[in-house]
């Protein structure tokens, strides 16, 4: 045999190492793909969060005011206390002004126009909370889809068992190590190197909004937070709110 030719266990040893890294690289390009994907959806639903349940929430803090009663209605729905809540948020007329752009208010007296205002601010809060909370369980279920997988992958791959059997491949006149050698406790930390981990769960991102009680099952104590409300300073808020949108048609 020519000294130039490749020992049939170096060709082998290639061989198998080689199929080793494709079957792994291939293996993490899809998880990388998925895990990307995932942080996509979850941008995406982090945009119903922030630019839907955010305005809700702000408008009825608008609207009640008064941060005892916007404390009650936490304690009342059930929600995250201070959820999207700054004290500023009630105080300020551009803030106002942005978050009632297009909302029709509706009703013959100003009582009942400021009811109703929250009525349907809560009306819309439950379904886009609804929505949420149904894009929060894809995630979680897509997340779980995604560890079952790398689990899969590592039941059928062993890389401690991997990085021990290719330390023995290679020229047996170096003591058993791959071609070069392998340093003692280089397969561990290329074993950690290479290990793949799932995406951190939805809730690492986002935050967990428990389902909103049905408006017909808490009418009547909101009722009483609107009736105070009001009387503190709804003919007011009223009076400016109908001033916008009395301009905005014309």
């Amino acid at each position: 045999m020519s000294p130039y030719s490749p020992d049939i266990h170096e060709v082998l040893a290639y061989e198998i190492k080689k199929e080793i890294a494709d079957r792994y690289f291939g293996f993490r390009k899809l998880i990388e793909d998925d895990k990307l994907d995932f942080a996509e959806k979850t941008r995406q639903y982090s945009f119903i969060l922030e630019k839907r349940i955010s305005f809700d929430l702000i408008r009825i803090y608008i609207i009640l005011k008064n941060e005892e009663l916007i404390y009650q209605f936490f304690a009342l729905t059930g929600l995250p206390a201070a959820l999207f809540y700054d004290p500023y948020l009630a105080e300020s007329n551009t803030i106002r002004q942005r978050v009632f752009s297009g909302v029709h208010i509706h009703g013959l007296t100003h009582s009942g126009r400021f009811k109703n205002m929250i009525f349907d601010c809560y009306e819309r809060l439950e379904a886009h909370v609804t929505e949420y909370r149904t894009k929060f369980d894809e995630l979680k279920k897509y997340r779980a889809e995604i560890s079952e997988e790398i689990e899969a992958f590592y039941r059928k791959n062993d890389l401690g068992s991997i990085m021990g059997f290719l330390k023995t491949l290679g020229d047996p006149n170096k003591s058993g190590s791959m071609e070069g050698g392998m340093e003692v406790g280089m397969a561990g930390s290329l074993e950690r190197k290479m290990r793949i981990d799932p995406p951190m769960p939805p809730e690492h991102y986002l935050p967990v909004i428990p389902p909103l009680p049905q408006l017909a099952t808490i009418r009547s104590p909101l009722k009483e937070l609107i009736r105070t409300a009001y009387e503190d300073h709804g003919a007011e808020l009223i009076h400016l709110l109908s001033q916008k949108e009395s301009k905005a048609s014309r």
